[in-house]
């Protein structure tokens, strides 16, 4: 009865820690991602190596592991995809690889919404890109586009993932705890700029 739900678990999980933007940097001759800017492993550290096309890709592969251990696992069972996205969620924000210091999961957290429920997925990314050209604030957006999903999904009537939904919030905004220290004492720096975190 555990063995399908703990291997779906472990699925997403093994997915999720995949860190593509340290692997592609890698690739590319960039270096230890982890030794540049925040030393985050996202796609906004990744922009600071000056290559857009390689932080364009890390963000599509973010995006794309958290769906597809969704969309894997639920062919299988609906609820089983639900379950593969935590474990890919958690995957990115703590992967065993790296010591358990992985990205920040906003793009993680997307791919996963869209897999579960496209609408708040489009309003997410909306909200997300949105923001960024709005205020230049890579924490801002992703923050406030991870803070809308529970929300859409009171809108829509999908209660039952909103618990679920607000703890995932929580977490992303978690992870930005030093973002909001800088952003509160007006040293965030922007996207685009050398030190963007």
């Amino acid at each position: 009865m555990w063995i399908e739900p703990i291997l779906s678990v472990l699925f997403g999980y093994i997915l999720g820690s995949v860190p593509f933007g340290l692997i592609l940097t890698r690739l590319t001759g960039a270096g230890d991602l982890r030794e540049m800017g925040s030393g985050n492993i996202g796609a906004t550290n990744v922009l600071r190596t000056g290559n857009k096309a390689i932080a364009a890709l890390t963000l599509l592969l973010d995006i794309g592991k958290g769906a597809a251990a969704v969309y894997l696992a639920s062919l299988i069972s609906p609820g089983l995809g639900v379950l593969a996205g935590l474990g890919a969620f958690f995957g990115h924000l703590y992967p065993v690889w790296l010591k358990f210091k992985g990205g920040k999961g906003v793009a993680t957290l997307l791919g996963v919404v869209i897999a579960l429920m496209p609408i708040a997925g489009l309003i997410f990314a909306v909200i997300w890109i949105g923001s960024v050209i709005l205020w230049r604030y890579s924490s801002v957006g992703g923050m406030l586009a991870a803070a809308s999903v529970p929300i859409v999904a009171l809108g829509f009537g999908e209660y039952a993932m909103m618990p679920m939904f607000i703890g995932l919030a929580l977490l992303v905004i978690w992870k930005h705890r030093a973002n909001i220290e800088r952003l509160m004492a007006g040293q965030e720096p922007k996207v685009g700029s050398p030190k963007q975190a």
